[in-house]
């Protein structure tokens, strides 16, 4: 995504513009996570169909008036003899929908009127960009680094690609799984549309600036990094990818240096998510280790502060497990619920750099 020029002034009309697309992922997240909560709240039931064999009754029926009431007695051997064994051919274990593989296309067809929002909307914002700058240029590539000294935000940019993507996946792939009631093949076909509607966007750089090959790679590895995920058994309840915004003097910055300079980016291991802390207070702290960048805002340059890039570690605040125990019951909870493995709320954090 091009950066805004530090001249440009706030109120301008492109800076508005600007403003408005670096908060599409926050705007795709208020609303995608309200719509797809409930298609994390389901769970996909499977169909038993049981053939219990006939008891037979006949010589109980045939006794005469005057015998004995009949007694039963129930015993654990004689339950055991009387229900089928999971190896005996009369159980039998439908396959449920959620082992369905559909097809790329069924997936998309699903999901057209969410595509086509994102598109349109990506499309409306390049575009307006284009006419009010007044101008264009051929096509052309740019090389801006990644996270070296001497780029434009110290690899920050490059990260909101990577976190843009990947939480773009993840909600498409939600749609697509609530939709069709599958989650076989979901989280590929989620990261291919999402990688799709980033490349579109970076189309339009080409034609005013450049066009950031540095980005694509790390799209890539955002929507890689959904694959792994949401494919990789248990891996969704143990690690998170988040943004960490710490606010400054205008609280948020939504375009420009200022804006990179406020956001860190981390992975949190959460310890809620292995069995040996799941009853323990420990299912209540988060390990976090992150990067960010310091020293190339207006700011800074004039106070002739150095380019810094900056990792760091330490402990957190699991508020989903404090909060929801994983259970959210309301809509706005689940929502809620789900924009905290994307998000990390500030002064819920022990950091060391």
């Amino acid at each position: 995504m091009p950066v805004l020029s530090q001249n440009c002034r706030c109120g301008s009309t492109e800076s508005r513009i600007r403003a408005a697309y670096r908060l599409l992922p926050l705007g795709l997240l208020a609303s995608c996570l309200i719509a797809a909560a409930p298609a994390q709240a389901e769970v996909a039931l499977t169909d038993v169909d049981f053939e219990l064999a006939q008891l037979d009754l006949a010589p109980a029926i045939a006794q005469p008036a005057s015998a004995e009431p009949l007694s039963f007695q129930l015993t654990a051997a004689a339950i055991q003899s009387e229900l089928p064994t999971a190896d005996d051919q009369s159980v039998r274990i439908a396959a449920t929908d959620d082992r369905r593989r559909l097809s790329f296309g069924s997936h998309v067809k699903a999901i057209k009127t969410e595509m086509a929002v994102a598109f349109g909307y990506m499309t409306v914002v390049n575009v307006a960009k284009i006419i009010n700058r007044g101008e264009t240029s051929s096509f052309s590539t740019i090389d801006e680094g990644f996270f070296g000294k001497d780029t434009r935000n110290l690899g920050v940019d490059k990260l909101a690609h990577a976190h843009n993507t990947y939480m773009l996946a993840d909600l498409i792939g939600a749609r697509i799984r609530k939709n069709t009631g599958t989650t076989r093949g979901t989280a590929v076909t989620a990261a291919v549309l999402a990688s799709g509607l980033m490349l579109y966007s970076e189309i339009y750089d080409g034609f005013k600036g450049g066009f950031g090959v540095n980005d694509l790679v790390f799209n890539g590895l955002g929507a890689g990094f959904s694959v792994l995920r949401n494919t990789t058994p248990g891996l969704a309840e143990k690690l998170d990818f988040r943004v960490l915004l710490i606010p400054n003097n205008q609280i948020y910055s939504p375009t420009g240096p200022k804006h990179y300079r406020q956001l860190r980016y981390m992975f949190a291991v959460e310890l809620a998510g292995f069995n040996q802390f799941e009853r323990s207070p420990l299912r209540f702290v988060e390990l976090h280790a992150g990067y960010y960048g310091k020293g190339f805002t207006d700011k800074e340059v004039d106070r002739g502060d150095p380019r810094q890039r900056k990792l760091f570690a330490g402990i957190g605040l699991n508020l989903n497990e404090l909060l929801f125990k994983r259970a959210p019951r309301t809509r706005f909870a689940r929502a809620a619920s789900q924009a905290l493995d994307y998000w990390q709320p500030p002064y819920t954090y022990v950091h060391v750099k």
